[in-house]
């Protein structure tokens, strides 16, 4: 009997199977994925449950190389004891499956619960029946997790956000490899940054020629990435009061204290590069501040080894500030974990250099140093004054894998 073509929207299939091309060249090795999906079956085991549904953008990258677009569409991985699949929109046709490990399922638009009842197909054709099933509650919207039971009625939900968190704290060789190519073209973005200063240029012209800078060299070294994502945070004047403030049209001015700030992202994984500048000679209370600053950072940069407590080396660090009389002025906590991380998706909160945070460093956690202070426009010696390193705690302390230097005596432009 000859297939008939769809006339109708009703008629039109509410999932497909995409299988277009052919797969492509993962960030990481079969084995690693395999690694990952161990880790998450033993907590599924711990918990006893029959599936988890991952919904967040850091654990689909995590367990499957998918990293999504959301464009108001919702998406998934459904992994069971014995296999895991990605539940993607029609929108992105075969894409998904080309860049994940494992199975695929499209949903189409065709009705708007047709994402729940693909939920549901993954694990009803893996003869999986729900009675407790893993799902992500520090970024699953409840009206998402209110329909999410309602697909599997009579299953308990049991959140597993924490223990997958807990599992991406700690880097393979695979990703620390990753991880350290991303710090190198940090520092080669950093360079053509300094390289570009001058007074007239605007903030976003330099934050231009440090992306592009990145973007060719991670194409280089990473060349069946997708290339997305990677940017430049660069800030003069008043604009490096906050560590997160965009580029402007503002053009540097003889005497700016600058910071610049590169994020090559490759593949999902974020890495960063941050420098306080000066555009010509500081004023003392500047180099003041700057001094201080750099004291606490090689300060911390002495602390991160195993066996050292977060909320430790928060501690010590504010004593520092708390001497010299500028910890009101710090911004935020010391440093934090890297790994799949964006301005737009999570990282692994558990693991920041922070009062509160009672996590120990051990071998194969990636971490920054990164102390800010900020003072307030109309004080002597106004601005934002931040440095920032990453550092691969191993057995016998930790590698600093950030090369570009830090301090007076190396980001002085002249002018």
């Amino acid at each position: 009997m000859t297939p008939t073509t769809p006339n109708t929207v009703a008629e039109l299939e509410r999932l497909k199977v995409l299988h277009n091309g052919t797969k492509q060249a993962l960030t990481f090795s079969d084995a690693e994925f395999e690694r990952r999906l161990a880790g998450l079956r033993r907590i599924m085991a711990a918990k006893e449950l029959d599936a988890v549904v991952l919904t967040s953008y850091h654990s689909i990258k995590y367990y499957s190389d998918f990293l999504f677009t959301y464009f108001g569409r919702s998406y998934a991985m459904v992994v069971t004891a014995d296999d895991s699949v990605t539940v993607t929109a029609n929108i992105d046709a075969g894409m998904p499956w080309r860049r994940s490990y494992g199975e695929n399922i499209v949903y189409t638009d065709w009705r708007r619960d047709n994402f729940y009842f693909g939920l549901q197909e993954a694990l009803r054709q893996r003869g999986v029946a729900a009675r407790r099933l893993g799902v992500e509650d520090d970024s699953l919207p409840l009206d998402n997790r209110n329909k999410i039971q309602a697909a599997f009625d009579g299953a308990t939900l049991v959140d597993v956000s924490r223990d997958a968190m807990r599992q991406r704290m700690v880097k393979s060789a695979e990703e620390i490899e990753v991880i350290k190519h991303g710090a190198r073209i940090g520092d080669l973005g950093g360079e053509a940054i300094k390289a570009a200063i001058r007074e007239g240029i605007t903030e976003y012209e330099v934050a231009l020629i440090g992306t592009e800078a990145m973007v060719h060299e991670i194409a280089r070294t990473f060349p069946d990435s997708e290339i997305r994502d990677t940017w430049v945070w660069f800030q003069s004047g008043i604009n490096t009061d906050g560590a997160h403030n965009w580029a402007t049209t503002r053009k540097l001015q003889r005497g700016d204290i600058l910071s610049l700030n590169c994020f090559p992202m490759t593949s999902g994984y974020y890495t960063a590069l941050e420098r306080t500048l000066f555009l010509g000679e500081p004023d003392e209370r500047s180099l003041e501040l700057w001094n201080v600053n750099v004291e606490v950072h090689r300060r911390g940069l002495e602390l991160i080894k195993p066996g050292a407590v977060c909320k430790d080396i928060a501690a010590e660090l504010n004593e520092i500030f708390v001497d010299r009389g500028l910890l009101a002025n710090r911004t935020f906590g010391y440093g934090h974990s890297f790994g799949v991380l964006s301005h737009y998706y999570g990282r692994e909160a558990g693991l920041e250099l922070r009062e509160d945070i009672d996590t120990v460093l051990e071998p194969g956690m990636v971490v920054s140093m990164e102390p800010m202070i900020t003072v307030l426009d109309g004080q002597p010696g106004a601005g934002g004054y931040r440095e920032h390193d990453i550092l691969v705690v191993n057995e016998d302390g930790a590698e600093n894998i950030t090369k570009f230097g830090f301090g007076p005596e190396h980001n002085i432009i002249p002018c």
